[in-house]
């Protein structure tokens, strides 16, 4: 049976991560792509990012123009925390792909290659979902100050020099663009990583469920069998941990700054006076986009917890009555190992689940009632 590639549901996320500079052949070495890299992290981020910052000092004792930089201001920042620590980690990134290589990892018929098939489906699904949501907003930031007189520029920002006249303004309205771009690629490639290696690890937990369930033949091939599952759930236990470890930072920063971004897009809403007009659809977008990058978060590490919780239950399927004494011993010590399912958290504070998103959402919406109240006392 042909080899099953996993990397083939990443294909478009490598290109982009690859054209932005964050994806070498092997690792970042003295030649012209880790320049290139080097060039747009220095020049396009921190750029962006600085201008952006320098500005909140000119605005702090204006609530209104305070909020209107931070909220965006807040992702872009996380962005960059996410590139800074997905270069540090590249090598480790690297070696879990070569891990999903191994045979061990690989579905063994037909019907575990169909078992796949609806996880890769919503991942795709999601992926396409969410690129399309975040690309038109970046997409109508990127032309507001063309539809709106009042603004210059698509983000409050400050520059050394007077960007009122030609052609400064007309460089600073195309960096701008630029960055948000670049930044936007950057930040939901790596988050459509993240969410695939969750939909790896839960798969993972399909074929082991499937391999338990179907466990029969003569003791010594019942035995070698059982054993091979044990060793493919110390596996997929370790792939799962190393995931988490690589990602939780950033986990817990998405779960931090996605409760302010929320609150802060709330509030922005609220300061507009006709709600039908062409400032409402970039943020509504904006908080649209927000919310399914928080989801996406919480659904896939939710679901790792439920497809791992099956595991017991797949061994209970399985021809154990008809075992040796000492055989179903090792199963029930694997089925009290399997009790506590695989959990993805942040720094193990917060799990990814449904009721977090919940919490999630409940928090920023309170924090939105303060500075709402706080701006209308």
């Amino acid at each position: 049976m042909k080899k099953y590639d996993w990397k083939t549901s990443l294909t478009v996320t490598l290109c982009i991560l690859k054209c932005i500079g964050l994806w070498p052949e092997k690792f970042y070495t003295c030649n012209f792509y880790t320049l290139y890299a080097i060039f747009v992290a220095i020049v396009i981020v921190a750029g962006h990012n600085l201008s952006q910052i320098i500005n909140i000092f000119f605005v702090y004792t204006d609530l209104e123009a305070l909020t209107a930089t931070i909220f965006v201001l807040t992702t872009n920042i996380l962005a960059t925390i996410k590139m800074c620590l997905f270069v540090r980690n590249l090598k480790v990134i690297k070696q879990l792909f070569a891990v999903l290589d191994r045979d061990q990892f690989q579905p063994k018929s037909a019907h575990q290659r169909n078992l796949l098939q609806p996880s890769l489906k919503f991942w795709k699904v999601s992926f396409v979902v969410f690129h399309t949501v975040v690309a038109l907003n970046v997409t109508l930031w990127s032309i507001s100050p063309l539809t709106n007189e009042e603004q210059k520029l698509p983000f409050l920002a400050w520059y050394p020099f007077n960007i009122d006249i030609s052609p400064n303004y007309n460089i600073v309205y195309m960096y701008q663009v630029t960055g948000i771009w670049y930044v936007t690629s950057a930040n939901i490639s790596l988050d459509t990583m993240t969410y695939a290696f969750f939909m790896y690890t839960w798969s993972q937990c399909d074929i082991l469920c499937d391999d338990l369930s179907n466990l029969d033949g003569t003791v010594d091939e019942f035995k070698k069998k059982f054993e091979e599952c044990v060793n493919h759930h110390k596996e997929i236990v370790r792939f799962a941990n190393s995931s988490n470890s690589l990602f939780n930072m950033i986990i817990l920063g998405q779960l931090m700054t996605s409760t302010m971004v929320l609150a802060l897009t709330l509030f922005q809403l609220s300061l507009v006076e006709n709600f039908v007009s062409h400032e409402t659809l970039p943020h509504f977008c904006y908080l649209t986009g927000i919310s399914m990058e928080l989801f996406f978060y919480c659904w896939f590490g939710n679901e790792v917890e439920i497809k791992s919780s099956g595991i017991p239950f797949a061994l209970y399927k399985s021809n154990w009555c008809q075992q040796p004494i000492s055989v179903q011993k090792n199963m029930l010590i694997m089925s009290v190992r399997c009790q506590d399912p695989i959990t993805i958290s942040a720094l193990n504070l917060f799990p990814l689940s449904l009721k977090t998103f919940v919490n999630i959402l409940r928090t920023a919406w309170s924090y939105f009632a303060v500075l709402y109240n706080v701006n209308n006392s």
